[in-house]
């Protein structure tokens, strides 16, 4: 998620903890009928909660590997008792949930708010902290140690390839030369590195922070966020009732690229300009609720800063047929 500096301000005000697309998602998901539902990312709750409040028919069974959100799940468990049950790991496990159909799946990738807002989780350089950026606080490195210790061929795929960073060259070289100086241990140092060494356009206001593309790079490949989804995305169509909707809400284009080639994938579309096989070849699983993807109202990007660069996607499962 590329957020502006007004943008990344403004949301820890009006827009702190908002659902993105709450309303595009309920239409598409249509809990008010009843069922079962399995909400991949549940961040702050809020897309869950709306479910268990539009029937007394609807159970959730929700996901998280932030151990902050455990907090935030056993408030809900105490109003909603055996509707709700929760599971603190990461959506592309699954394949462990106890529960094995639903009626409706939905994941809301990247970043929650609480996540943003909680400067000590080394996500924003808004705060001056350690440089962390683990999703999931109790396992793995943090951004700190891999820029540290990672090879100049794994920064280039975090800067250039997740990051999507114009001037990788320089930002790789910069890292590599503040190694062992302490630069690479805080958020407001390494983002000023970076800052440092992206040249300014004369003329022209930037949008966003200069480490904005950066921070993005460094966090999806220390979290492995993008495997994550291609994982999440395939056992979570498995464990879909026929008929049943599974939902994806993408922040940038790496995300929404894995779940529109996906979800062409299995409707029997090309999933890409070069994928010229024959439509024999080619299996039809489900059904694309809608060829574009939808986007949040000129209202709600102004009451939710978060939500102007969301993309949701849906799709309808028509018949079995994964592996």
């Amino acid at each position: 998620m590329l957020l502006s500096m007004d943008d990344t301000l403004s949301a820890q005000g009006a827009s702190k903890h908002v659902p993105v697309l709450l309303e595009a998602t309920m239409e598409y998901l249509q809990p008010e009928k009843g069922g079962v539902f399995l909400d991949g990312t549940f961040g702050g709750g809020g897309h869950t909660r709306a479910m268990l409040d539009s029937s007394p028919e609807v159970c959730v069974v929700a996901i998280d590997q932030d151990p902050e959100a455990e907090a935030r799940a056993l408030a809900l468990k105490e109003i909603y008792g055996d509707r709700f049950r929760f599971y603190s790991m990461n959506f592309a496990d699954i394949a462990r949930v106890e529960e094995r159909s639903f009626d409706g799946i939905l994941f809301d990738f990247g970043l929650s708010s609480f996540q943003l807002d909680e400067g000590e989780r080394g996500f924003s350089f808004r705060f001056d902290a350690p440089l962390d950026m683990r999703m999931n606080n109790r396992e793995g490195i943090t951004a700190s140690e891999f820029l540290e210790t990672a090879s100049e061929a794994d920064l280039i795929r975090a800067i250039r390839d997740y990051g999507e960073e114009r001037s990788w060259r320089k930002v790789v070289a910069a890292i590599i030369g503040a190694r062992g100086k302490g630069i690479l241990g805080r958020t407001k140092s390494f983002a000023e590195l970076i800052e440092s060494v992206i040249p300014k356009r004369a003329g022209f206001k930037e949008r966003i922070h200069p480490a904005t593309r950066t921070f993005q790079g460094v966090r999806i490949v220390i979290n492995r966020e993008l495997e994550s989804i291609e994982a999440g995305l395939e056992e979570g169509f498995r464990r879909l009732k026929i008929n049943g909707v599974m939902v994806a809400i993408s922040f940038h284009s790496l995300e929404d690229r894995i779940v529109k080639r996906f979800f062409r994938k299995l409707s029997g579309r090309p999933e890409h300009r070069k994928d010229d096989r024959f439509q024999e070849e080619r299996q039809v699983l489900g059904s694309m609720i809608a060829t574009k993807a939808v986007k949040a109202s000129e209202e709600e990007t102004r009451n939710n800063a978060r939500s102007r660069s969301a993309r949701m996607r849906g799709i309808q499962k028509l018949v079995e047929g994964m592996a």
